[in-house]
């Protein structure tokens, strides 16, 4: 069976420019590569595909929206934005998993191209892998080229509409509010070395340290779940570290550590004080009530599907800003029982796109 890349390669063009040609995109091809494109098909017996030609004329009401990990509320917050703005634009939601596999996350946007979504939303932090970076990118320019509508929550790494956290941003005001409650000596449950958005966190937290001249903190790497959390904290309290305070790169991997310390006897705040990055909504249920970075995540969900059904046809980057939120977890030092719920804006830095 010829397939479109036989034909691209025929031509000697991108997959992108072939798409364009045979699947009747709005974008346009100049004369010289259609012709040659339109020959190399001809000449290979290639049929066009009538679905990603629907797709391309904008005819599905279908809007796929890919996340990571169901059970973790902050996917689960920003899915429901996403499934509310779709109701508003009289669009279906197609949810995918990836389960926080990369390989995964490219066959479903190749699935959902298959189907003729007229939208794809994608969330999650991006692996810091080139590899798997340009494949991700090669699959969404077949499906942009197909007339498909795409928008990422996430790191501005792809080309396409972007909903992007202030990750580094909100983490360094973080570091300023606890030290402001008198810790000096610190711990990082950081996450995966190669994951964007852990390494952000980790790197605004230790900035925020830095140019307060405290010490840098006991950092100890896994993964960015709650599993990961409570290993990461049992490693920490197995190294026997001297630290008042422990940031958390999320809140999941927060309440990881928080059943890990009770499980050793470690009472929070009284002994350790513990700090996340989200606010997700279980957060309200959990004792004692914890310190963390405050995202409008179901709004970043409405954000980004807005994005990607927008008729705009250059990229845009919407930055979004955290606010600190200080509560009972963290605990002000040098003075009895636990430090009052307060809250304080991080800052607001434009992200160029």
């Amino acid at each position: 069976m010829i397939t479109l890349e036989d034909v691209a390669r025929h031509a000697g063009v991108s997959l992108a420019t072939a798409s364009r040609v045979l699947n009747g995109s709005s974008r346009q091809v100049g004369a010289a590569l259609r012709v040659r494109v339109e020959s190399s098909a001809a000449k290979l017996g290639y049929r066009v595909d009538a679905a990603a030609q629907t797709l391309a004329r904008g005819a599905s009401n279908v809007v796929g929206v890919i996340i990571q990990d169901l059970t973790d509320p902050y996917f689960a917050a920003i899915a429901d934005g996403a499934i509310r703005s779709a109701d508003l634009h009289d669009m279906v939601v197609t949810l995918g998993t990836t389960y926080r596999d990369p390989e995964r996350e490219i066959a479903l946007v190749a699935t959902l191209n298959a189907q003729r979504a007229r939208a794809v939303l994608i969330t999650g932090s991006r692996v810091d892998d080139a590899y798997l970076l340009g494949r991700l990118r090669a699959e969404l320019e077949v499906y942009r080229a197909s007339g498909g509508r795409v928008a990422m929550i996430g790191q501005d790494l792809l080309g396409t509409d972007t909903v992007a956290p202030l990750n580094r941003e909100g983490a360094r005001e973080l570091a300023h509010a606890i030290a402001g409650q008198g810790h000096r000596r610190f711990a990082v449950l950081a996450g995966p070395k190669r994951l964007f958005t852990a390494a952000d966190r980790t790197l605004g937290f230790l900035e925020g340290l830095s140019e307060l001249g405290l010490p840098a903190p006991v950092v100890v790497h896994g993964g960015f779940d709650r599993d990961g959390g409570q290993a990461a904290a049992e490693e920490l309290l197995d190294m026997g570290a001297e630290v008042t305070c422990v940031f958390a790169v999320n809140d999941v991997m927060a309440m990881g550590a928080l059943a890990a310390f009770r499980a050793r006897g470690v009472e929070v705040p009284g002994e350790l004080s513990l700090a996340g990055f989200d606010d997700i909504p279980t957060l309200r249920d959990v004792v004692p009530s914890l310190t963390t970075v405050r995202l409008p995540l179901s709004y970043m969900g409405s954000m980004a599907l807005d994005l990607a059904l927008s008729s705009e046809d250059a990229p845009r980057v919407e930055p979004v800003a955290g606010q600190v939120v200080l509560r009972e977890s963290v605990r002000e030092l040098g003075a009895p029982g636990t430090a009052a719920t307060t809250t304080a804006p991080a800052a607001h830095i434009p992200v160029t796109p």
